[in-house]
């Protein structure tokens, strides 16, 4: 699949994933639906491995980095979300969020000495004066109350585990480590993290059998965990984290795309003037590489 496409679908599938988790809020822990989501999503990963003949023995070395990818892209990255939401709007989520371009940038020169060009910083500057722009309303009259502070604490420290899961992600790439069986071993180590966190914090493990739950869950676990990772990291392999890593300022546009087109939300200037930057900044940062590359 080209990069093109593997970045569309990235941004498609998770602007729609936004939904999906207000329905796994409320009767359920967070902890808990995510045990269950990538307990789905790691056994649906590990199945197809072994149904296409995908060998999922590898030592120890990679099981390191198979761990680092559980903890920070498929367990703490989502349980702070999840956390987040509870004391924010999911507008102030997808401002915390879309800081993961910055924090990629960072990350790449900590971990990779890679420097970023005036390119991706001129690309980054848009796309988040983009989402400050189109989340505009939503934000001029908050306060930094301690729920908002708490809130915003959740959500960027959720986005710079993201990071750090890229980083591991990376690191695979460049070992040669093929993808669908990191991310099997990596959604299994993440089941295994928020298992765990559910039973220390004594929550327990019950069910919501509502539809709203029940089909939210099997959505998220997977088109949002088994096709849109896949997707993602492969796209990540192929144009590296400063790149990819603006899908973060995407999906929360694509999220109102889908509000515009489902929920009747009112495009107003301010919203097209957001979205005018958040594209301007999507061609600058990815310019360089060319459709089915």
């Amino acid at each position: 699949m080209g990069n093109i496409l593997l970045y569309a679908a990235t941004v498609l599938i998770w602007g729609s994933t936004w939904y999906a988790i207000d329905f796994q809020l409320g009767v359920v822990d967070p902890s808990v639906s995510l045990a269950y989501r990538y307990a789905i999503a790691a056994a649906l990963a590990i199945g197809w491995c072994l149904l296409t003949g995908r060998s999922l023995r590898f030592g120890w070395g990679q099981h390191r980095y198979f761990l680092l990818l559980g903890v920070f892209l498929f367990g703490l990255n989502y349980l702070a979300a999840y956390q987040a939401q509870v004391y924010i709007t999911s507008a102030l989520n997808a401002i915390g969020f879309s800081s993961m371009i910055w924090m990629n940038i960072i990350n790449a020169r900590l971990f990779f000495g890679r420097r970023a060009t005036r390119q991706m910083y001129t690309g980054a500057f848009l796309g988040i004066a983009g989402i400050l722009i189109i989340f505009l309303p939503q934000i001029q009259h908050v306060s930094l109350t301690d729920r908002i502070l708490v809130g915003m604490f959740f959500s960027l420290l959720g986005t710079l585990s993201a990071s750090f899961g890229n980083i591991a992600a990376q690191k695979m790439q460049f070992n040669a480590v093929p993808v669908m069986q990191a991310n099997a071993w990596g959604m299994f180590y993440g089941a295994l993290l928020n298992t765990g966190l559910a039973v220390l914090k004594g929550k327990p493990f019950i069910f919501d059998p509502s539809p709203a739950y029940s089909l939210s869950l099997v959505y998220l676990a997977v088109v949002g965990s088994v096709i849109a990772f896949g997707c993602y990291l492969t796209l990540l392999g192929r144009i590296g984290l400063e790149r990819a890593g603006y899908a973060s300022v995407m999906i929360p546009v694509v999220a109102l795309g889908f509000s515009v087109a489902l929920e009747g939300l009112q495009v107003s200037a301010n919203l097209m003037a957001g979205l005018i930057l958040a594209v301007a900044g999507n061609v600058i940062i990815l310019t360089r590489f060319k459709p089915g590359s």
